[in-house]
């Protein structure tokens, strides 16, 4: 994978960097028994007011099944195509299994169209692989990791992202996720081998505000330019700098710890992850 950049033939190509297709998609229409139409909501609820700013337009979408929980145990799979997904910063990659089904799955870094992936307790650690924490060799680079065993990767989603297997105590696997938080998990939770695909998506630049709202993002305007009666942060003479920074609702912001105190899973973080 790699990026583009352009000449400076207006201003929008000026700062664009974006990613190649070419050589990395394989198919350019999505499996349709594995797509459905996806709506828009502009930020709007059931009764059509507005809950969420800064949303709304943006391109049509269709949304692609994924398949996050990989219970096919046992059954070989060949991928048929790695594609493009509008949802999501990763790419994903069609599976044909031998029983005839079809699933999508989020493509790692190497995987190669007509290679075969499988998933089970007895799979072996390579690329693309599902199997439990338990059978998964210590030090390994992991993706798409359960929380709860069967509910379906949860972590380590998305473009460029992975998961260290850093060691195993009794009933817990000990996992270095990608904020460089340490936590325990259920050996019993699955995960796949491998480095999620698209890994230079960080280096994207979008050039010109366009392409936000192609994606369905709305221009935002800064609490301090706003009235008093709108933002904490707003008023005063001038450019006022709005004084300590805060959120609409007054809840202090940029440092403040936010996390319950007495939630359930901090017994199982064993190093908070790095500011």
């Amino acid at each position: 994978m790699a990026v583009r950049k352009f000449k400076p033939t207006t201003p929008g190509q000026r700062h664009k960097v974006i990613g190649v297709f070419k050589g990395t998609i394989t198919a350019r229409t999505p499996e349709k028994s594995l797509t459905v139409g996806k709506k828009s909501t502009g930020g709007r609820n059931s009764e059509g007011h507005r809950t969420t700013r800064y949303l709304g337009g943006g391109h049509k979408r269709k949304y692609r099944f994924i398949d996050f929980k990989r219970t096919k145990d046992g059954v070989p799979a060949v991928v048929k195509s790695i594609e493009y997904d509008p949802n999501r910063s990763a790419r994903i990659a069609l599976l044909y299994y031998v029983d005839g089904a079809k699933t999508y799955i989020i493509a790692p870094n190497g995987l190669e169209v007509g290679a075969t992936v499988v998933s089970g307790p007895d799979a072996a650690p390579e690329l693309g692989n599902t199997l439990p924490l338990s059978k998964i060799p210590v030090g390994t680079v992991i993706h798409n990791i359960e929380l709860r065993p069967g509910q379906g990767a949860f972590m380590a989603r998305s473009a460029g992202t992975f998961a260290q297997l850093v060691s195993r105590e009794g009933d817990y696997a000990i996992i270095k996720l990608p904020s460089g938080e340490v936590r325990k998990i259920l050996a019993e939770c699955r995960a796949t081998i491998g480095v999620v695909s698209n890994s230079e998506h960080s280096l994207e630049r979008s050039g010109k505000a366009g392409r936000s709202r192609w994606l369905g993002r709305r221009p935002r305007n800064r609490g301090v330019v706003m009235n008093p009666v709108d933002h904490p942060m707003g008023g005063g003479e001038g450019r006022a700098s709005g004084g300590h920074p805060r959120s609409r609702k007054g809840l202090y912001t940029k440092g403040l710890k936010t996390r319950a105190p007495k939630k359930h899973s901090s017994k199982y973080i064993i190093e908070r992850r790095k500011k």
